[in-house]
């Protein structure tokens, strides 16, 4: 199978030829400026005015969720034949978030409160439905408790802990599924002991529960929108049914440990419109795959449908009517392989006029429109949407996440490859700082931040254009963001090598990724900082204990701070992390509190406090619910004691990050200026 790459060209224009009535601006590219000015932080932190387009199935409308003048986010129905733009659902209060075509007549859609933290949050994100001409606006879930008791009993109304799952199905009905977590104990976090799946009519409100084999946790639609799979977990065994078409019977597929796999295990990704059951496995190789699965026989099938040389397949199936037309999937960036000629033509169509972008192309769900939605972007252009009529060949804007970003300022990113102290391949994301027409070769000996992702159990990063990376870059330094072992999507060699490694060889890989910075010449050894936030808080902190001569500073932002406290807690708060995973899982891929005892205390940087002498920016969340403050608290009194060189702030209305502009542009700027002192240019 060809591995589809994305250009490395750089953006220039962007070949849109009209805007729509709502005033969308395509972004302008100026030629290439000398030693540009660095942008506001805010241009990179503030919250975007358009966020989101979808096609309604038959490719005729398109639901646009935008604010304007900084004002709440609202839903614009825009008819593409006339160009009439329709408000259809806003409020005074509340900002529009997900939103869905139900069908073609009808959307469906949730909120939140762009205003405000996690720690001030008190209501839910509710569901309502509306017509694409605005009319037939009703509340199908309620966002909080006391709205419920005062409603109507003449409506129907569910209540808070009911959430829209958003799996399109065939958009041919009013109905939609909703599901219903039921958790164990009053904690608002307390566990989850299954989850119900509902039926919900978005015109009466009728709804009709879901028959569960056991404790759901998951649920997987069909094709046409039928509830197909479900996945249970009791104890760390997960289990995998299939509701059986002929009698809606629930039989099981597999099953395997919920946290360390198995060579049979694998993931349910989507069902065909032909019934084929999609699946993501390794099939007892390294790198994970795209196969099917025989539903009666019970097996993968034993060659891939796609699978990628460096990389384990992430993707989706893209369909238009009863046509499996495609699959997109990440590499080094996002592309797709297409299976129908006519959309292999239309990407090729496409990527000629925007030759030097990773260009997305999302049909409608029923052909019956010209009309595609084509979301473009590259390491230097945040996404931009628009659309692209396959008759004519032309393009209309729609609008771009971070409007007030130019392309031609931004920085390079790339991936490069280097080897750990074993030899472990490691894979790294480079941003070097746009230098304008300045000599190439003055990239050199620059200052650098060590960017270290959290999870630590998850894929860190991609190509394309990143906030963080590219305001460090802005403000002249490189940026290094080490893919380490136990990172995923590299294969299982590499995740498992990751286990039970944190402060250990997984600190060793980004130490290792610093010093091959320096060797190329990228680096002045004398000026890099590690930082990161969560476990790349965790690592910054162990970083300066392990490796003192390398890293002149840290930044840690919410970042767990001693691993025996995942497991113990502390009075004051109580952490999100559920009992079957500190029970099953943290002890495989962490370490166990009782038989790796001795290794967590010497890994722990609370323990070893004192031995960090360098420079720190601590941060945290009040209301953080992943890593209580308190992981914050007793480091920040730990290594106060002998390092006079910290700083601390907390944000009392947030949690595991920052939901409001204001806290990232106040967050960045203290970065900017500890920065500046430690390792900045004299």
């Amino acid at each position: 199978m060809p591995v589809l790459r994305p250009s490395r060209l750089h953006l220039t224009a962007l070949h849109v030829c009209a805007l729509l009535v709502c005033a969308l601006a395509a972004p302008a590219f100026a030629a290439e400026p000398v030693a540009p000015a660095p942008p506001p932080i805010a241009d990179f932190f503030d919250n975007t005015v358009f966020s989101d387009a979808e096609l309604s199935p038959n490719g005729k409308f398109l639901a646009v969720r935008f604010s304007n003048d900084n004002k709440r986010d609202r839903l614009i129905v825009i008819d593409l034949a006339s160009n009439a733009t329709k408000v259809v659902a806003q409020f005074d209060d509340r900002d529009v978030n997900n939103f869905q075509w139900v069908n073609n007549e009808r959307l469906v859609l949730d909120s939140t409160d762009k205003s405000i933290g996690q720690g001030d949050v008190v209501s839910g994100p509710g569901l309502f439905a509306v017509n694409r001409d605005g009319s037939n606006f009703r509340q199908l879930v309620h966002v909080n408790w006391a709205a419920l008791k005062q409603h109507s009993v003449t409506r129907i109304t569910l209540p808070p802990n009911h959430f829209l799952v958003r799996q399109k199905g065939a958009q041919a009905s009013d109905d939609v599924y909703v599901v219903n977590p039921q958790r164990d104990g009053i904690r608002e976090n307390g566990d989850t002991k299954y989850v119900n799946l509902i039926r919900l009519n978005t015109v009466t409100g009728r709804t009709e529960t879901v028959n569960r084999p056991g404790p759901a946790q998951g649920w997987l639609l069909d094709h046409k929108g039928e509830p197909r799979l479900c996945i249970t977990v009791e104890k760390n065994t997960q289990t995998i049914w299939y509701r059986d078409p002929s009698n809606n019977e629930w039989r099981t597929l597999a099953s395997f440990d919920a946290y360390a796999g198995g060579k049979d295990a694998f993931t349910p990704l989507a069902f065909g419109p032909d019934g084929t059951l999609y699946v993501r496995s390794d099939a007892g190789k390294d790198k994970q795959a795209l196969h099917t699965f025989d539903l009666v026989n019970k097996r993968i099938s034993a060659e891939p449908l796609v699978s990628l040389t460096d990389y384990d397949f992430n993707g989706q199936l893209v369909t238009s009517g009863e046509k499996l037309l495609g699959v997109r999937y990440l590499s080094d960036a996002r592309a797709t392989v297409w299976f129908d000629s006519k959309m292999k033509t239309l990407q090729a169509s496409i990527d000629a006029a925007l030759p030097s972008t990773v260009n997305l192309v999302e049909p409608a769900a029923r052909p019956d429109s010209p009309w595609v939605l084509v979301q473009s972007y590259s390491d230097r252009q945040p996404a931009y949407y628009a659309l692209y009529n396959s008759e004519t060949g032309k393009f209309i804007g729609v609008g771009g996440t971070h409007e007030r970003i130019v392309p031609a300022n931004m920085a390079e990113r790339e991936l490069v490859r280097l080897a750990a102290r074993d030899g472990l391949p490691l894979p790294a994301w480079l941003t070097l700082p746009n230098t304008g027409s300045v000599d190439k070769d003055k990239r050199k000996n620059l200052p650098m931040v060590v960017l270290v992702h959290g999870g630590p159990y998850v894929r860190g990063n991609e190509w394309g254009w990143s906030a963080d990376s590219q305001f460090l870059a802005s403000r002249g330094y490189a940026v290094l963001e080490p893919e380490f072992r136990g990172s995923t999507g590299f294969g299982n060699k590499h995740y498992k090598a990751g286990w039970k490694q944190w402060g250990l060889k997984m600190q060793d890989d980004i130490a290792d990724a610093t010093k091959w910075a320096i060797a190329q010449g990228i680096a002045d050894p004398k000026r890099i900082c590690i930082a990161g936030a969560s476990y790349g808080g965790y690592a910054t902190l162990m970083g300066l204990v392990n490796d003192a001569a390398l890293y002149k500073c840290g930044i840690n932002w919410v970042g767990v701070t001693d691993i025996n406290l995942i497991y113990t807690g502390h009075w004051s708060f109580a952490s999100d992390m559920t009992a079957g995973y500190l029970k099953y899982g943290a002890p495989i891929l962490i370490g166990d509190p009782d038989k790796d005892a001795a290794q967590l205390r010497a890994t722990s940087p609370l323990q070893q406090a004192a031995r960090i002498t360098q420079p720190l920016l601590l941060a945290y969340g009040a209301a953080d619910k992943r890593v209580p403050l308190y992981h914050g608290k007793k480091f920040r009194d730990a290594v106060i004691a002998t390092n006079p060189n910290v700083e601390w702030v907390v944000y009392q209305e947030e949690g595991h990050g920052w939901a409001l502009p204001k806290n990232r542009i106040d967050f960045w700027g203290r970065v900017e200026k500890f920065l500046g002192r430690h390792i900045g240019t004299p």
